[in-house]
């Protein structure tokens, strides 16, 4: 007898989320339930109506969706605390477009998953190993993202915290001169550090600075 899997499927473009559903129901050696839902209203329905009964054994979330109707959730990234909140035994399994490491770092960080795949890199026989080693509680990552999850660590190194403290206090108004009242360094190694930091993101000043920051997920 097949054992049943409960999947949901969470993405904003309906015929992504055919596809998908195709290349998993071909599947033979599980029998499949998988519900769909296009946005983070249908989804947060779906999530409640399965705790009441065994709930999701997957759950694949588009992180880049559009807010719910009333901005509680404002994207997949939201939904993917909830689901480890309200169905801790579900894998959770991130989709992205994103291609840049600083954002994915920050994603591997914050978001509880079990797989991650780069849009880009799916293929019908990639979802499928991707599904088949996360029921084996194997994490697996697509191939960009293990490339740019490797790199984290040498990116770690061009910022150090000191360095990440820095962007926080200015993207919360410090002014670059009240600094020293925040990191245990003097004006000047907190002048040349930013300048360091200018390079990095390849900027000519703060806001430039913060506007890159913040693309790449570091605030």
């Amino acid at each position: 007898m097949q054992k049943e899997i409960d999947i949901l499927m969470i993405d904003d473009h309906p015929m992504i989320l055919e596809g998908y559903k195709k290349v998993l129901s071909a599947n033979k050696n599980f029998k499949l339930h998988i519900s769909i839902a296009n946005d983070c209203d249908q989804a947060m329905r779906e999530i409640n109506k399965s705790k009441i009964s065994n709930g999701f054994d997957i759950v694949f979330i588009d992180i880049q969706l559009p807010p719910s109707n009333d901005g509680t959730i404002t994207s997949g990234e939201d939904l993917a605390m909830i689901v480890k909140e309200k169905l801790p035994l579900a894998k959770i399994v991130i989709l992205t477009m994103i291609d840049y490491s600083e954002r994915l770092q920050n994603l591997i960080k914050t978001i509880p998953h079990d797989g991650l795949l780069i849009k880009s890199d799916i293929t019908s026989k990639i979802l499928l190993k991707a599904f088949d080693n996360v029921l084996k509680n194997e994490k697996f990552y697509s191939k960009t993202a293990d490339k740019l999850s490797n790199s984290i660590a040498h990116i770690s190194e061009k910022l150090d915290e000191i360095n990440k403290k820095i962007i926080y206090h200015l993207s919360n108004g410090i002014q670059t001169k009240h600094l020293v009242e925040y990191i245990p360094l003097s004006l000047s190694a907190i002048e040349k550090r930013k300048k360091y930091i200018r390079q990095f993101f390849d900027v000519a000043d703060d806001e430039q600075l913060l506007n890159e920051a913040k693309k790449r997920g570091f605030i």
